[in-house]
């Protein structure tokens, strides 16, 4: 075991896009294959996890997330306590930044963030494998979230394999006033293709030949989302909201995940800048963020 901390432990967490979102046929255990690339970008959730006499998870921010282990970090937390022979008494409190519901993976961020968390507060000297285990267990993006940078991820997403990306992609993210259940995107995309509906994505390479250029119009032009066809159905406006994006000068657009954020690429920060003003007037969206990408995953950046 590693040195224990006394004080509160403070964990900052990425959110994802998917650059890349090849999803096969629907699994008799009802789980898709998939063939996807992650991307993490700076916008944070940030947790603080400190010692205490009964596992609790609070959260600032929007109202609509599970508190206690119906929370993905409190569901981590006594998993992990669960791995070391141990109660998982700690209170959890979430500064959430990731949008909910948004396909950026903010509940599977926050798991990730408090197997790192806990694992410091309580001394655990796991390697990142071990804590892998964990986190696949926990749910698909949870692996990504605690690795971070950019990855190729297979079977369900949890098989990762880190991606050469070779300069930052600078990105304006578009939130939407609506959710998307990640479920019910997925079962509307089984129901457009039994009608025939839509075409598949291409194969994951021409994307991985794309960033080893570090060319941002190469990527732009190489991202797709077997998704978005299924989060458009469900969610129309997001149409408006991608070509807002496009006729502001982004490379591309995309709905990240299952959506219903939209993910604009632009060639560079002063773009980005410029892309966010006009679209944040544009009527098509809740409100815009500007991010930058790849960064790390889930990291300790303060104690006591």
């Amino acid at each position: 075991m590693a040195r224990e901390v006394r004080g509160p432990v403070r964990v900052r967490v990425p959110a994802k896009i998917n650059l890349h979102l090849a999803v096969g046929a629907r699994q008799p255990n009802g789980y898709h294959d998939l063939v996807t690339v992650f991307h993490a970008v700076d916008v944070y959730d940030e947790l603080v996890i400190s010692r205490a006499q009964r596992l609790s998870v609070r959260t600032s921010g929007p109202h609509d997330v599970p508190t206690g282990t119906k929370n993905l970090a409190g569901a981590a937390a006594r998993a992990l306590a669960l791995r070391l022979g141990m109660k998982a008494s700690v209170a959890i409190e979430i500064a959430k930044q990731i949008p909910v519901a948004g396909g950026m993976a903010g509940g599977s961020a926050d798991a990730a963030a408090a197997l790192v968390g806990c694992a410091a507060l309580w001394g655990a000297d796991l390697p990142r494998d071990a804590l892998g285990e964990i986190a696949a267990a926990l749910g698909s993006d949870v692996p990504f979230a605690l690795s971070g940078g950019t990855a190729v991820g297979t079977g369900r997403g949890e098989r990762l394999s880190p991606v050469l990306s070779r300069t930052p992609l600078h990105w304006v993210l578009a939130l939407s006033d609506g959710q998307l259940s990640t479920p019910a995107v997925y079962a509307e995309l089984d129901r457009l293709r039994q009608i025939g509906s839509p075409p598949r994505t291409g194969a994951v390479q021409a994307m991985l030949t794309a960033l080893a250029t570090g060319d941002p119009a190469m990527v732009a032009a190489e991202m797709s989302n077997d998704l978005q066809p299924a989060a458009f159905s469900l969610l129309p406006e997001l149409r408006r909201t991608v070509r807002a994006g496009l006729d502001a000068g982004a490379l591309g657009g995309i709905v990240s995940g299952s959506g219903p954020t939209v993910a604009l690429l632009a060639a560079d920060p002063a773009s980005a800048a410029g892309i966010a003003a006009e679209l944040a007037g544009s009527g098509t969206c809740r409100s815009v963020r500007i991010a930058t990408g790849p960064v790390p995953g889930a990291r300790v950046v303060g104690t006591g």
